[in-house]
């Protein structure tokens, strides 16, 4: 079949063709994923257990050996490693590369650990499954504020987190150098002396006064009344007047009286960020499976935009990283070269085409008898 005769029979049916082939190519190139890194699976997840002042036999006994155990039930696991060092498990979980679609495997390793943190000892925390280590952040945001605290930039780094996470191709935000918040209390050995408390009883007395208890309900016809008791601690104000007990003795004193009570962040920290030589908090921005990059971007400017209008002097939004650009940049580099491309390689084909046409068809051989005809 001759397809170059049957395109020229066939003009407008040809034409229609390529006209649907043209508008189906331009929606294919609209709707393409747009990635800075191909999208892969991660077929790893860790389990973190912390046992505090245990020692690597007693972790590996009380905590590894338990969790392994119910680990290997899982039929797609492929082989496990462990690790127990001092005060702190680690578990690595491996499944087979057959398996592509990981969501149910995960949870089905959570329920299982789930079951097995029954039976685990008073003062482990955990444990903990960690799948998501793979997460690719291509646009980082620092948020900065000198005249602000550690506590205040965190308030704002929330909100700013749920801006942009009602941004469509954005799948996860995460928070970096954000300082943990503590409660400290100061006392004297010598006044605590003094007074007959120990320091074991002043916690005591304190944990006592701070806890939640259900008060109860009173039902009143249609109407259910929940009863909310008082007395655990609202503000660092209410540590200070908390009351405690002389012991031996009908006297009491308030808590700011014998001891210091100041607000203040775990130290040393476990991390800290730095932008233009400030102290910050990161945002680092995460696209969702299949989405499109440079979509992204323009809808993170916005929020940006939006974020800097709505917050005081002082407060400063700063994109540190910013992959839709480098996305955008490479997209228009590979059009721009296949538009230039395209042309120069049909102008070549057509050049050789020209060059094998065989001598016979040009041009074009006269017989001899049909010459004299014409000069006759």
């Amino acid at each position: 079949m001759n397809i170059t005769r049957a395109t020229i029979n066939n003009n407008r049916t040809a034409l229609v063709l390529i006209i649907v082939l043209i508008i189906a190519g331009l929606q294919a190139y609209k709707n393409l994923p747009r990635a800075y890194d191909p999208g892969f699976v991660i077929r790893v997840a860790k389990v973190i257990t912390h046992f505090p002042g245990a020692s690597p036999e007693r972790v590996e006994q009380l905590i590894t050996d338990k969790l392994e155990k119910v680990i290997q039930e899982i039929p797609e696991l492929d082989f496990v490693k462990s690790t127990s060092r001092t005060g702190v498990s680690i578990i690595t979980v491996s499944i087979q590369e057959s398996y592509t679609n990981m969501r149910p495997i995960w949870d089905n390793l959570r329920r299982k650990i789930e079951s097995a943190a029954k039976d685990m000892p008073d003062g482990v925390i955990g444990p903990e499954v960690n799948d998501e280590f793979g997460d690719v952040f291509g646009v980082v945001v620092t948020l900065t504020g000198p005249e602000f605290s550690y506590a205040e930039l965190k308030d704002i780094a929330d909100q700013a987190r749920d801006e942009f996470l009602r941004v469509p191709e954005v799948a996860k935000v995460e928070i970096y150098g954000a300082q943990e918040e503590r409660i400290f209390i100061e006392y004297n050995n010598a006044r605590l002396s003094e007074l007959g408390l120990s320091p074991t009883q002043l916690m005591q007395m304190l944990e006592n006064r701070n806890i939640v208890v259900p008060g109860g309900a009173i039902t009143l016809d249609m109407e259910r009344i929940e009863l909310e008791p008082s007395g655990n601690f609202e503000s660092v104000d209410d540590i200070r007047h908390t009351i405690v007990s002389i012991p031996g003795s009908n006297n009491v004193v308030y808590l700011e009286d014998i001891a210091t009570i100041k607000r203040g962040y775990v130290d040393p920290a476990s991390s800290k960020v730095h932008s233009s030589g400030q102290l910050a908090l990161g945002l680092g921005l995460s696209m969702r499976e299949g989405g499109n990059n440079i979509r992204m971007g323009e809808q993170v400017k916005e929020v940006l935009n939006y974020l800097n209008q709505t917050y005081p002097i002082g407060i400063d939004f700063n994109v540190i990283n910013f992959s839709p650009k480098e996305v955008e940049d490479k997209v228009n580099d590979f059009v721009s070269n296949l538009i230039q491309a395209v042309p120069h390689r049909t102008t070549e084909t057509l050049f050789f085409q020209r060059i094998k046409r065989p001598a016979t068809d040009w041009p074009p051989k006269r017989s001899i008898s049909s010459t004299f005809e014409s000069l006759n």
